[in-house]
């Protein structure tokens, strides 16, 4: 499976090949590489050079030789990696011939693919710590990459410490997954300020905020980051509000046949079998001791399902971070996944029952996302932990305040005061919440389980007043 290469291995990798006018094949790379890297490794840099346009493929079988592309002049300025990689080829992961074989086959027009149905031999077959999707060399090296400062502190703590980059992240990766056309900025402004994007459609900026609430709503608790099947109706909740065409849909067990665009895979109809096929599959994941595992069997088990009438991609994408809040590893955000790989991968484990394309795609995303959060994990701040005792009790008080329509002051504040806060602490609390009130707007306020229309009604008060 794909493993962290440095750039470095890469250009060597380009250089050798680029000594050969005619072309090379692996047999005679592999000798000239030696016995520090296998056949498979090379196999898949051999892919992604190609998918970046670097070399170039021709041949099959052992007529397939490699040679360097033929140079491009320079992109535009401002033009992003990926728009460059689109001119010359498809942007795409680095695949293991299993996922060569799963994408080849959900890549043939819809109408040369076999219909089939929910196969319930496809979870059976999986029995918890003895059958792994993940082999065992593979977790290995994904722990390796997502231990975190906060790898023995109580579950949750590092989720916290970098939960404002996980919200845009995952708010915008996933986002994107679904054809959102928020930028990241977009999303910072919304998530940070929020600031709607003008010119976007009001229901992108809805899944932009439904994402910050869903992941809030796992992070800021961590009793929600114990796998259970209220959780996952919760994250549905969260994830589908103001989304469904009916209202009543949201947060719960679908009732009725749903088809998936695109795809020959019919789910269950049946609301008494899907229903009982989705508490085996929450009980199943609850057992899985690994959290990569569990995060993956999630990943594949939870769409294939379809337990709701829509969002559910969304819901197996927020879902699978549970195992990493409680774990305290490094988040799976999504970041710059290709959408074409992710709908192809998924579409192996709804038709076919493979996991092999959705397991690269798994792998590469979670190896990016580590990238990504590395500067994270060696800059992060100390912990505020006056703010983590009393989290419980600003929350109360500022949402008491926001909810009787008071002033935000301070003996508004002392007179809310908990008995919980010791009285050497009491000036430093007031502070604290006036602090908190100096930033609070509709996008943040759900923090403190204020709704944006509890906000907005507050605010109207003040001014009246």
């Amino acid at each position: 499976m794909p493993k962290v290469t440095l750039p470095q291995e890469f250009d060597r990798l380009q250089e050798l090949i680029a000594r050969h006018q005619d072309g090379v094949g692996i047999d005679a790379l592999m000798q000239r590489l030696g016995a520090g890297i296998s056949r498979r490794t090379l196999q898949r840099r051999l892919a992604l050079l190609v998918q970046q346009a670097r070399i170039q493929s021709s041949g099959v079988g052992r007529a397939l030789r490699y040679r360097c592309a033929p140079r491009v002049v320079a992109a535009e300025p401002g033009h992003n990696v990926q728009s460059n990689l689109s001119i010359y080829g498809e942007v795409y992961v680095p695949l293991s011939p299993e996922g060569e074989e799963v994408k080849a086959y959900v890549r043939q027009p819809r109408q040369l693919r076999q219909p089939v149905g929910y196969r319930q031999e496809f979870l059976e077959h999986y029995q918890p710590n003895l059958t792994a999707y993940l082999p065992q060399v593979l977790r290995d090296q994904l722990h390796a990459l997502g231990r975190s400062p906060a790898g023995q502190a109580a579950a949750g703590t590092f989720a916290r410490d970098i939960l404002q980059r996980l919200l845009i992240d995952l708010s915008w990766a996933s986002s994107q997954l679904e054809g959102n056309t928020y930028s990241r900025l977009d999303t910072e402004r919304l998530i940070a300020f929020g600031q709607a994007a003008e010119g976007k459609d009001a229901l992108e900026t809805q899944m932009i905020l439904n994402h910050k609430g869903a992941i809030e709503y796992l992070v800021h608790d961590s009793e929600h980051a114990g796998l259970s099947a209220d959780t996952i109706i919760a994250l549905h909740a969260f994830l589908s509000d103001g989304l469904m065409a009916d209202p009543t849909a949201c947060g719960r067990i679908r009732s009725r046949a749903v088809e998936i665009g695109g795809s020959v895979y019919m789910p269950v109809a049946l609301p008494q079998r899907l229903l009982e096929l989705f508490g085996i599959v929450i009980a199943m994941a609850a057992e899985i001791i690994d959290p990569f595992e569990q995060a993956f069997f999630l990943m594949v088990h939870l769409p294939y399902l379809q337990p709701f009438e829509d969002v559910n991609k969304r819901v197996s994408r927020v879902a699978v971070n549970i195992p990493f809040i409680r774990h305290n590893l490094c988040p799976l955000s999504f970041i710059d996944v290709p959408q074409q790989a992710y709908v192809d991968a998924m579409l192996g484990v709804y038709e076919l029952n493979r996991v092999e394309l959705l397991r690269d795609v798994f792998v590469w995303a979670y190896e990016r996302s580590c990238q990504q959060y590395v500067a994270v994990k060696q800059n992060l701040a100390p912990p505020d932990t006056f703010r983590l005792r009393y989290r419980q009790a600003l929350s109360a008080v500022v949402a008491a305040i926001v909810r009787s329509g008071e002033s935000a002051d301070d003996a508004t504040v002392r007179a809310r005061m908990p008995a919980a806060v010791a009285q050497a602490d009491r000036d430093h609390f007031v502070a604290l919440v006036l602090a908190e009130f100096k930033t609070l707007h509709a996008g943040n306020a759900v923090r403190f389980g204020i709704g944006p229309l509890e906000f907005a009604a507050w605010q109207e008060r003040r001014r009246d007043g």
